[in-house]
């Protein structure tokens, strides 16, 4: 019975032809896999009586090692006949196209910003986005009951007695505190980054942002300083075609204060409702660092004067892209992401 089994397969193995790496698979599946032809043949073996054995033995050996040839010889074809459709390939066609990434309008802006005051001797200074009371507020001259404190404006994750409140930074300003407690003036310095505050999002808002903040520590600084530095910037940023005006404001952490307009992008000073129809825009808040600022990170203000600024990098872009809605910022939309790509070169 196994004799007649052997002879059979035997057969079929010398004939056996595969033009396909599937088809000869299907081969050693059939005969050499592990429920296959050959494996049960083995067991069948087993049940042999002891004097046929030795020559049964012999012949199923002789069947394994004919199939396994059989496979590696048409393997063995069918690889070389893949290395030959190789060689015959034309290296000079062109090769698959791919396309090509863009940069984040974010990033672009933000990188443009950066490269303005460093041509101005500024240098990028950075901070942890966990911030802890003292750093974000007190150091900053927050009185314990300003409504930046409120939960509505904050993210906070511990809530304590307020000293030792930890929150998310409410803005880069805590970066400019740990300069001044770190070091000795002058200093220079912008500090890119992301921030968090707790609002609605909108069109106009969201609850994440980006900023970059500016401080210049050292003897004998103006507001006059303050504002060159500043026209200089949007020069640079927007064109010569901008007008630019300063409006008195109020911040804790700077006295004098004010926030810096431009004429709009968008309807040119006619007036639109991104401007509000006023055809100016606010872009940033600026002014002299207030003296406690400067005694809380142990500089001698009699000695020592500077200035201070921030802009949200959103508007920024709002107005060199004229992009309307915030959201779009964060939302990933590939169609939007698109439109920046030739900025990538």
């Amino acid at each position: 019975m196994m004799q007649e089994q052997i002879d059979k397969y035997t057969s079929e193995i010398k004939a056996f032809t595969a033009a396909k790496a599937d088809e000869l698979e299907a081969f050693r599946i059939k005969f050499l896999g592990t429920k296959g032809i050959i494996k049960d043949l083995f067991e069948q073996f087993k049940t042999v009586g002891a004097e046929e054995k030795r020559t049964f033995g012999k012949v199923l050996n002789q069947f394994k090692q004919l199939a396994e040839e059989r496979y590696n010889d048409i393997k063995e074809s069918l690889g070389a006949g893949t290395q030959a459709a190789k060689a015959d390939t034309d290296l000079t066609l062109p090769g698959d196209g791919f396309e090509i990434g863009s940069r984040h309008p974010l990033s672009l802006v933000r990188n443009e910003i950066i490269d303005i005051f460093k041509r101005l001797g500024f240098v990028v200074a950075e901070g942890p986005e966990i911030e802890d009371d003292w750093h974000n507020f007190s150091a900053l001259n927050f009185p314990e009951e300003h409504p930046a404190r409120d939960m509505q404006d904050t993210f906070f994750i511990r809530k304590g007695d307020g000293n030792d409140d930890i929150a998310l930074r409410t803005h880069t300003s805590s970066v400019q505190v740990r300069m001044m407690e770190n070091g000795k003036p002058p200093f220079r310095a912008i500090m890119p980054g992301r921030v968090y505050r707790n609002e609605a999002i909108s069109a106009r808002a969201h609850c994440f942002f980006h900023q970059v903040e500016g401080l210049y520590v050292d003897e004998n600084v103006s507001f006059s300083d303050l504002k060159q530095t500043l026209y200089h910037f949007v020069k640079e940023l927007y064109g010569e075609d901008f007008k630019v005006r300063f409006r008195p404001s109020y911040f804790p952490f700077t006295e004098p204060s004010a926030e810096m307009d431009i004429s709009c992008t968008i309807c040119k000073g006619a007036g639109c409702n991104m401007c509000k129809y006023t055809g100016w825009v606010e872009i940033l808040g600026c002014g002299m660092v207030d003296p406690n600022v400067l005694e809380n990170c142990g500089i001698d203000s009699k000695k020592y004067t500077g200035f201070a600024f921030g802009m949200g990098i959103e508007r920024i872009t709002n107005l060199k892209y004229v992009i309307r809605d915030l959201r779009l910022f964060s939302e990933n939309d590939v169609r939007f992401l698109k439109q920046f790509q030739t900025d990538i070169i």
